[in-house]
């Protein structure tokens, strides 16, 4: 490893201890880009990786509400506004109980990458507050939403940080949050992404993350001479990215064989009904338990286990560390010749180790999910010139980008990489060369 990569990875881990994910995250990155900095010499007299890993700013703040029964409850959030070297913050609001602000900054960096590999003007950032929307009622969720507005508002802005959903964070909630920043700042400005369609929204929003992961996928699997065609398909989770996932590669020629929530997961041979889980999931807010009630395949309980189901492909669409290496070999034993990561950093780094040493394809997150951020570049452009597009004119844009995505991925991996397909090399320098070269030619810092 390249000396001066060493020490910044050493002073990140001695700083950042409690931060467990941020520190992962930076390790991957930093291990991967070492034989970019053995080229440029000039970063380290800049200080570049050192501002690399430190955010420009952090909002931390408090979030009061009145719930049902008139009580107040207090919340905490942030906002993380990584790096706008290339263009305004950009990345989603997240509300889980399990948010921090160690969990945002790993995914503000990993978004700060992502946002670059797109091709668009996009810098880096992420937000969240530990509240839990589920189980609230509409107005209790409204009135978290606006609460939370009132301070962040601030320092949104359409050139200056866009945020979107994120996990917990769906159309309800960014309907909430956009209507009260509008009221706040008294304009209409495409300030969100992810909005309804009948307030500056784009076509082909909720699809775009479980779309793009497929048309990366197909891409990668060309390498190999390979398609989805007639393959079992395992996705993990049932929200939007897994569910659109799921949709794609159906249309693609794959049977989706199972599908899992935070409780446990679904088998289904047949191939996943998708219209039955999207009444679930999307109407109903049910629980996967409740899928075979309409006489459709079986449940297990504990979704670690989904990784058991045997598949020619594994897309992780959950959560961070989801996939651990107990489940990689899992994979490996029952024949998976791919594994695309829909999730952020949801597989753990041994399990990556593995996989790749089986010789599996693996694609990371910062780039096969960056259809999401794709298409919420686009609804910025569209907000910006006042349009809408069809959703035909949507899908054939992400398709070039997420296609554009790999080619870039694939040949930082080609050039600086010891295995010509280690595709997570190859995304964190092609994310990586564009930050630092838009970094030092406006000062580094």
């Amino acid at each position: 490893m390249n000396p001066y990569v060493q020490k910044v990875l050493t002073d990140l881990e001695k700083r950042c201890q409690h931060e467990p994910e941020f520190i992962q995250a930076a390790r991957l990155i930093l291990t991967s880009v070492s034989p970019v900095i053995d080229k440029h010499p000039e970063y380290e007299k800049a200080a570049l990786l050192e501002s690399l890993m430190e955010p420009e700013r952090i909002i931390s703040f408090r979030v009061p509400w009145i719930d049902d029964q008139g009580k107040t409850q207090i919340n905490r959030a942030w906002r993380v506004q990584y790096n706008s070297a290339i263009g305004p913050y950009k990345g989603g609001i997240r509300f889980h109980p399990s948010v921090t602000m160690g969990t945002l900054k790993f995914l503000a960096l990993e978004q700060t990458l992502k946002n670059a590999l797109t091709g668009l003007p996009l810098g880096g950032g992420k937000g969240g507050s530990d509240f839990n929307p589920h189980g609230k009622s509409d107005a209790e969720v409204m009135r978290f939403c606006q609460s939370l507005m009132n301070e962040l508002y601030r320092y949104l802005g359409e050139d200056t940080d866009v945020p979107a959903g994120d996990i917990g964070v769906g159309a309800r909630e960014v309907g909430y949050m956009f209507g009260q920043y509008k009221r706040l700042k008294n304009k209409f400005v495409g300030v969100f992404t992810g909005k309804g369609l009948s307030f500056g929204g784009s076509n082909m929003r909720p699809e775009a993350t479980g779309f793009g992961l497929s048309y990366l996928t197909q891409a990668m699997l060309k390498t190999i001479n390979q398609s989805f065609n007639d393959k079992r398909v395992v996705i993990s989770g049932s929200g939007n990215v897994a569910i659109y996932a799921a949709q794609k590669v159906a249309e693609l020629g794959a049977t989706v064989v199972a599908m899992s929530d935070s409780d446990g997961y679904v088998v289904d041979e047949e191939g996943i009904k998708l219209d039955w889980l999207k009444d679930l999931k999307f109407s109903q807010r049910a629980r996967i338990s409740r899928y075979p009630e309409m006489g459709y395949g079986q449940y297990f309980e504990g979704c670690q286990n989904i990784w058991t189901v045997p598949c020619d492909i594994a897309l992780p669409c959950a959560t961070q560390n989801e996939l651990s290496l107990v489940g990689a070999k899992a994979l490996v034993q029952n024949g998976v010749i791919a594994v695309s990561e829909g999730a952020n950093m949801p597989t753990t780094p041994d399990a990556i180790t593995y996989l790749q040493q089986n010789g599996v394809l693996f694609a990371p997150g910062k780039a096969a999910n960056a259809g999401g951020v794709s298409v919420s570049g686009l609804e910025m452009s569209q907000n910006s010139l006042r349009l809408s597009w069809s959703r035909e004119e949507i899908d054939i844009r992400l398709h070039d980008i997420m296609q554009n995505i790999f080619k870039s991925v694939q040949h930082a991996a080609q050039t600086y990489a010891a295995d010509p397909k280690d595709y997570e090399t190859g995304a964190n320098i092609a994310g990586f060369v564009k930050v630092a070269e838009a970094m030092m030619a406006q000062g580094a810092v």
